[in-house]
């Protein structure tokens, strides 16, 4: 039986194991009920109730607008159709960067309201000590460097990290701060594939890219973009994986023609 099918519950031990193992791990966005239970039932490993949420459920520009309330809400609903996923939930903009103490108050607040697995916070070496203080009281982390949304307007664009020399060593140097501070994950976003590659062969804790390469350790994609719904953003590290947006629109044509011709509901439709 491969490692994957002999787990019953993902935690941060399996995600471990997979790494040790060879085997990817694959993880994508969730924010709703149904869509969760659909990626749970067909395998996935680790769902994020990513604070994308912001720019695909809310329709905000950045993720900045998303409250902890926000996040809390929609991690409840998530959780509730889980049954294998291990779930975590991104602590939002402004919810660890004001000092270490409130980070630690936050982050104990989504496990205590929340059947979240673990939390998630962006940042390198400057939130280093926040990711030792919450994971010395047992409460799992995952880190995230290379292009982190939280500081689009410092970055002032999308674009890749670790181009420069200069860059790719802060970034190598991020992830080795943030594995010594207990985090049990790492995403890497937007950086070089090579440099993925580099960090990842260094570290003992998994790495799950984004736009980082095929050399991860696992891949994550927001829902909505990779099932083809999200049709204004398709940058290159995206795969569409369904047309759901065409589908949708033709479904909902039908349905609006039958409504219109009388066709819909017919007899045995009716009561």
């Amino acid at each position: 039986m491969s490692v994957e099918k002999e787990i019953k519950r993902v935690t941060t031990k399996s995600l471990g194991l997979l790494k040790k193992n060879g085997t990817k791990i694959s993880a994508l966005t969730a924010y709703d009920f149904i869509t969760a239970k659909l990626l749970d039932e067909s395998g996935i490993d680790l769902l994020l109730v990513g604070d994308s949420l912001s720019n695909v459920f809310q329709g905000n520009e950045t993720t900045l607008p998303v409250t902890m309330d926000e996040m809390i809400y929609h991690t409840k609903v998530v959780a509730k159709a889980v049954n294998r996923a291990m779930v975590v939930v991104d602590m939002p903009f402004m919810s660890y960067q004001l000092n270490i103490d409130e980070a630690f108050r936050n982050a104990g607040r989504i496990m205590k309201e929340t059947p979240a697995g673990g939390v998630k916070l962006e940042g390198g070496k400057r939130v280093a000590e926040t990711v030792k203080k919450i994971t010395e009281y047992g409460i799992p982390v995952m880190g995230h460097i290379g292009l982190t949304p939280q500081s689009i307007h410092q970055f002032g664009g999308y674009r890749e990290r670790g181009k420069t020399e200069e860059e790719a060593n802060e970034i190598v140097n991020d992830a080795k701060v943030i594995e010594e501070a207990g985090a049990f994950a790492i995403v890497l976003e937007k950086i070089p594939a090579n440099l993925a590659k580099k960090i990842t062969k260094s570290l003992a804790i998994p790495t799950i890219g984004i736009g980082a390469g095929v050399h991860c350790d696992g891949q994550i994609l927001v829902t909505p973009d990779m099932l083809g719904l999200n049709t204004d953003f398709h940058p290159r590290y995206v795969r569409y994986y369904s047309d759901l947006a065409e589908r949708i629109g033709n479904a909902v044509n039908s349905y609006i023609n039958d409504v219109r011709n009388s066709t819909f509901p017919s007899e045995k439709e009716s009561y």
